[in-house]
């Protein structure tokens, strides 16, 4: 396999990531590819030449090499890497329609202004792809670690197994070649794969918590221009303005109102008429 290539085509989903993403990418690259291509391949190699049976059965070595290695680690490992690398490329293509589309409506409308700001910003349905491929790389990583604890049993390599299996005429004795080491690069590679999948976990909860802060800044905005809006409609409204506590010298300068007028004027005359009555009937005052 040409890594170098795959390594070129993950490389261009970097500018398009955040920083989990972009941790996640060196994880993949160094912990991941590295040792598959520097270490694992060469420990692994021919592994059936190193699978030796205590018989001369024809076929025996062959039969229990298959029932205890169904799927060869090291090949499994290379389709794990392939499809947890197949998500990442829906974020490219994701960008790369954005970008003949920009470029389609600007050889139409060459005065007008560009469709997307940045095509490369997670916003709208990119946004949604992104999320998808990170859901998609978390279950895929899942589904192959379950594989091999299922295969494997709790990813243990022992040094000796014993098989049964037809042809072998009875129960035969046989031993893997390299067990410790192998043991330590499978847990390697399964904590890394660990590894990928909490940072997975991380990068999802941040775009989801990002994009709710968003929108909870846009609501608060829009309640907070309402408000405003509000509060300019009651200051130029008159009427709406009755509630409001007016000055003692506001009070003093503005004319009477009708109904002080009134007390007043009626206040007038009940002294005037008090005044004749005093003057027609002096003895009933000085009573």
């Amino acid at each position: 396999m040409d890594w170098k290539t795959f390594q070129a085509l993950l490389s261009g989903v970097n500018k398009y990531s955040t920083a989990f993403g972009r941790v996640w990418l060196s994880v993949v690259f160094v912990f991941r590819v590295m040792v598959y291509v520097v270490a694992a391949e060469r420990v692994w190699g021919d592994e059936q030449k190193d699978f030796d049976c205590n018989t001369k059965q024809p076929g025996c070595a062959n039969v229990c090499y298959d029932h205890y290695f169904p799927i060869s680690h090291i090949r499994l490992w290379a389709l794990q890497l392939i499809f947890i690398s197949c998500p990442s490329f829906m974020v490219v293509m994701h960008v790369a329609y954005r970008d003949d589309r920009e470029r389609k409506y600007k050889m139409k409308h060459p005065e007008s202004d560009k469709l997307y700001a940045n095509t490369g910003k997670k916003h709208g349905g990119l946004w949604w792809t992104y999320l998808v491929s990170l859901f998609a790389k978390t279950g895929i990583e899942v589904a192959f670690l379950y594989i091999l604890h299922h295969i494997y049993d709790s990813f243990y390599l022992p040094r000796l197994v014993k098989c049964s299996v037809e042809p072998c005429p009875n129960v035969v004795d046989c031993y893997i070649g390299h067990p410790t080491e192998k043991k330590v690069f499978t847990y390697f590679m399964v904590g890394a794969s660990g590894l990928c999948i909490v940072l997975n976990i991380c990068e999802i909860m941040y775009l989801i918590s990002k994009r709710v802060a968003r929108i909870g800044n846009k609501f608060k905005r829009r309640h907070r221009s309402t408000a405003v809006r509000q509060e300019d409609y009651n200051s130029k409204e008159p009427f709406n303005n009755c509630h409001l506590a007016v000055p003692s010298q506001d009070r003093k300068d503005r004319p009477p109102s009708f109904k002080s007028a009134l007390k007043s004027s009626h206040g007038v005359s009940s002294l005037i008429m008090e005044e004749k009555i005093r003057a027609s009937a002096p003895n009933l005052s000085s009573s």
